[in-house]
């Protein structure tokens, strides 16, 4: 197993699951936490089960009358493959400010947000959203390649080695009726056998079997 092989598997980001930072004295994009959620259950299983989120400790520190800030310690632990692994990151959120406009605030979701911003912090030490904190985020035709890989992932197609079978199992039929009943059995257009969605594989070698011993 290679060191870089569970953060090269988790790096990407989807293009959908990025939002621009606001509040911020500075710019930028981050990940939205909960697909994060969804990315580390799809790798580790469960949350829970497979990896959690532990508050280690947490404090309120007070600059003033109006300022104050909520802090966070939060321990992500994960089990990956035989092994268990733990992180520790801090996670902090203003909880009182006054705004642009001398309005007093108080973000009574601060504590949440902090443990939030904690457990991101963690997992993307271990190369969740990486192409966003490494700076990657910023160049627009690497954006596109992230789009285009997340739709390989979430929706895969068939491998080169199926498309090779498939096609010899095609051989003196008819391509454009074959790709034609493909797509609306797929439910999506299919213009080569490389478009062919990976679940619809075991179907059709079943369905090209059966008309060649039928034939």
């Amino acid at each position: 197993m290679s060191n870089m092989e569970l953060w090269k598997s988790v790096c990407v980001t989807d293009p959908a699951a990025v939002k621009p930072i606001t509040g911020k004295q500075y710019k930028g994009n981050s990940p939205k936490p909960y697909w994060i959620i969804q990315r580390a259950t799809e790798v580790f299983g469960p949350c829970g089960i497979g990896w959690g989120v532990e508050v280690v400790s947490e404090r309120f520190e007070r600059f003033s009358d109006t300022e104050s800030l909520h802090v966070a310690r939060v321990l992500v632990w994960y089990q990956y493959g035989d092994k268990r692994g733990q992180i520790e990151q801090m996670g902090q959120t203003r909880s009182s400010y006054m705004s642009g406009q001398g309005k007093f605030i108080v973000d009574e979701d601060a504590p949440k947000k902090s443990v939030t911003d904690g457990m991101v912090k963690c997992l993307s030490m271990l190369g969740f959203a990486g192409d966003i904190f490494s700076g990657q985020w910023d160049d627009s035709k690497y954006v596109e390649w992230a789009a285009e890989e997340t739709r390989k992932r979430e929706q895969p197609t068939l491998t080169d080695e199926q498309v090779t079978e498939i096609t010899t199992m095609l051989e003196g039929r008819d391509f454009a009726s074959f790709m034609k009943w493909i797509s609306e059995k797929a439910g999506v257009e299919c213009k080569a056998l490389k478009d062919v969605p990976a679940a619809a594989y075991e179907p059709i070698k079943k369905a090209l079997t059966k008309k060649k011993e039928t034939a």
